[in-house]
C-alpha cells in the first residue's frame, strides 16, 4: 500500500494499459467511464489525498469514477487556500463556485461516457505570460495589470481540449525577464523547500505550485532556462523541447523561446507534452510531429550509453560552493542505469557564446518591448533590466545578427562533434543554490562579480542556443537543504529519447519521487 495516497499500487492501471484505454492522452476519448478499469477504491479516508496523486494516477481514478471531478477540485482548492498565501505561486485564482460548476459538468460528461482527454477535470493554472480567455495576463507588469485576454493561446486551447479546468495563473518575473519570480503586481513567489528563497524563474510560480502539490502538471516557457532553473530550484521536472515541437507564435523564424511541460515526475511531464506538441497552422515554425509518441512507455535499457559531463566548462563558469560536487555525485544515477560518464571539453570559446547570447537577447526583447519604451508613460513603469535589454539593441546592425547566427552555427557544430561520441551531454542546471528572495539577483558567485542581471544563469544558454531538447532532473540537496538539478541535453529532435533518459535517471535517484517540501508533512 502506498502510504502517501492510500492506493493499492498493484491494482492501479499500468501506464501501458492506461495509454491503451485513453488513446494516448489525445482529445476525443470515448466511453472511458463505462470501461471496467482495474483500479482501487482509493482516497477513501481523506479526499484531500487527491493532491498527492500523480497525473496518470489521478486520470486513471477519475475515468474509473473512483473519485469525482468535484471532489478533486475541492481537494485542490482547499489545499491552495492553505498553502498558497505563504508561497504565492498561483495568482488570479478564479472563484470557487465557478470552478465547482465546471467540475460538476465534467462529472456529468463522464456519466454519459464522454471524456475530453486524459486531463479531464484536472485543476490547471497557466503561466502568466500566456493568454487564457477572460483571465488577466499581467506578465508581472503594472502596464498590463488590467489586461484581460480576449482569447485562449494555442497552448491554453490544447490544455482545455485535453480536459483541464483553468483555475488561474502561475506567477512570473516581470515580462519573464530574470530567473527570479517577483513583480510589482503580485509580489514574489517563494521556494517550496524553505518558503523564503527564490523559486527561480520565469516559470517560478509553476515550479513551486508543482512541488507544493497545488497543480497536477504545469506549463511553462523557456528562453534562458525558464523551464529548467525553477524546476531545479524546486526539485521537479522541467523539459525544454526542440524548438517548434510545441507551437509558439505566428513567426516564420525559428525562435529561441519555447513552450514546454513541467511535472512532479517525468511520466507526467511526457504526458503533458503529448497534449502540447504537434503542428498548428497558425504557427508556421511548428513541427509535424507525432504527439502520441510522448504518451508511450518511457522504460528503456541504457546499458552502455555514453554520457559527456560538461561540468563548469573547465572552470569557465563560477559555481556556488558545494554545487559542482553535488552534481558530480548525482552522476552516479546515470551509472546506476548502465551509463558510462566521462568528462568532456568542447572545442568552442564559451565567452563567444555569451556574446552571441547577448546579441540575440537584446534583439528579441527590443523587438517585442520597443513600443513600451518609446511611450514615456509606459517606459516609467518598465523595470531597469527590461530597459537595459531594449537599449542594448538600440544601435544593433544587421551584421551583428549575422555574426551571432554564424557563431551559433559553430556552437552547434561543436555539439554535433561531441554527439559523435556521446549519446547525451549533462551539466548543472544552475550556478547557484536558491538565494534570498529579497535580493534582485546574485551580484557575485564565489567572489566573481556578475556583470549583468542574468550572468549568474549563464549555464543554461548552451542548451538554449543548441536548439536541442533539454530536461532538468533533480540532483539532490545542498547543505542548506535546498534543491539543485542537472540538465540532460539530447540530440536535436530526439525529445522522446531525452525523456527516456530522464525517466531512467529519475527511477535510479528518486529525489523528486521521495523527498517533498516539509510544509506538506
Amino acid at each position: 500500500m502506498n502510504k502517501e495516497t492510500n492506493i493499492d499500487s498493484s491494482r492501479v492501471m499500468s501506464r501501458r494499459d492506461f495509454i491503451r484505454h485513453t488513446g494516448c492522452g489525445l482529445a476525443g476519448i470515448a466511453a472511458i467511464a463505462s470501461m471496467p478499469l482495474s483500479v482501487s477504491q482509493a482516497i477513501t479516508a481523506d479526499k484531500d489525498e487527491a493532491v498527492k496523486l500523480s497525473g496518470i494516477e489521478l486520470s486513471n481514478l477519475i475515468h474509473g469514477r473512483k473519485i469525482s471531478c468535484v471532489e478533486v477540485m475541492i481537494s485542490y482548492l482547499n489545499h491552495i487556500e492553505r498553502i498558497n498565501p505563504q508561497y504565492n505561486a498561483i495568482v488570479s485564482l478564479r472563484a470557487r463556485d465557478e470552478l465547482l460548476k465546471e467540475a460538476k459538468q465534467c462529472d456529468s460528461e463522464l456519466l454519459k461516457g464522454q471524456s475530453r482527454g486524459w486531463m479531464h477535470g484536472f485543476p490547471h493554472a497557466v503561466k502568466d505570460l500566456t493568454d487564457v480567455k477572460g483571465l488577466l495576463t499581467s506578465m508581472g507588469s503594472p502596464i498590463f495589470k488590467d489586461n484581460i485576454a480576449k482569447k485562449d493561446s494555442i497552448l491554453t486551447e490544447r490544455i482545455r481540449n485535453a480536459g483541464a479546468i483553468i483555475i488561474g495563473k502561475t506567477n512570473v518575473p516581470e515580462f519573464g525577464l530574470g530567473s527570479h519570480t517577483y513583480n510589482p503586481v503580485f509580489g514574489p513567489t517563494l521556494n517550496a523547500y524553505d518558503g523564503k528563497s527564490s523559486a527561480g524563474g520565469s516559470s517560478g510560480g509553476a515550479a513551486a505550485a508543482l512541488a507544493l502539490q497545488m497543480v497536477v502538471v504545469a506549463d511553462g516557457s523557456d528562453l534562458m532556462g525558464s523551464l529548467r532553473n525553477p524546476a531545479a530550484f524546486n526539485n521537479v521536472i522541467g523539459f525544454r523541447p526542440t524548438p517548434g515541437l510545441v507551437p509558439l507564435s505566428d513567426s516564420f523564424k525559428e525562435e529561441l523561446p519555447c513552450n514546454g511541460p513541467m511535472g512532479r515526475n517525468v511520466s507526467d511531464t511526457a504526458m503533458l507534452l503529448s497534449t502540447l506538441a504537434g503542428h498548428h497552422p497558425a504557427s508556421p515554425s511548428s513541427l509535424n510531429s507525432k504527439p502520441a509518441e510522448f504518451a508511450q512507455p518511457l522504460q528503456k535499457d541504457f546499458k552502455g550509453v555514453k554520457i559527456g559531463w560538461l561540468g563548469d566548462f573547465d572552470g569557465y563558469l563560477s559555481m556556488d560552493k558545494g554545487l559542482l560536487p553535488l552534481c558530480e555525485k548525482a552522476l552516479q544515477g546515470f551509472r546506476d542505469v548502465g551509463g558510462v560518464v566521462d568528462p568532456v571539453i568542447l572545442d568552442y570559446p564559451m565567452e563567444e557564446l555569451w556574446q552571441t547570447w547577448l546579441t540575440f537577447r537584446h534583439w528579441l526583447v527590443r523587438s517585442r518591448a520597443l513600443p513600451l519604451y518609446e511611450n514615456p508613460k509606459t517606459r516609467a513603469l518598465l523595470k531597469p533590466e527590461a530597459i537595459w535589454e531594449i537599449e542594448g539593441g538600440a544601435n544593433m546592425q544587421a551584421d551583428a545578427i549575422s555574426k551571432a547566427s554564424a557563431s551559433r552555427a559553430r556552437w552547434y557544430a561543436a555539439l554535433l562533434k561531441a554527439f559523435q561520441t556521446y549519446d547525451y551531454l549533462v551539466l548543472p542546471t544552475a550556478q547557484v543554490f536558491p538565494f534570498d528572495a529579497n535580493i534582485h539577483w546574485p551580484k557575485e558567485i564565489n567572489g566573481r562579480p556578475m556583470d549583468t542581471y542574468h550572468r549568474w544563469m549563464e549555464v543554461v544558454i548552451p542548451g538554449t542556443l543548441s536548439g536541442c531538447p533539454v530536461a532538468n532532473v533533480p540532483a539532490g540537496f545542498g547543505t542548506n537543504g535546498l534543491p539543485m538539478g542537472l540538465q540532460i541535453i539530447g540530440k536535436r529532435y530526439a525529445d522522446f529519447a531525452t525523456l527516456q533518459m530522464a525517466y531512467a535517471y529519475e527511477q535510479a535517484t528518486r529525489w523528486n519521487l521521495d523527498r517533498h517540501p516539509s510544509v506538506l508533512s
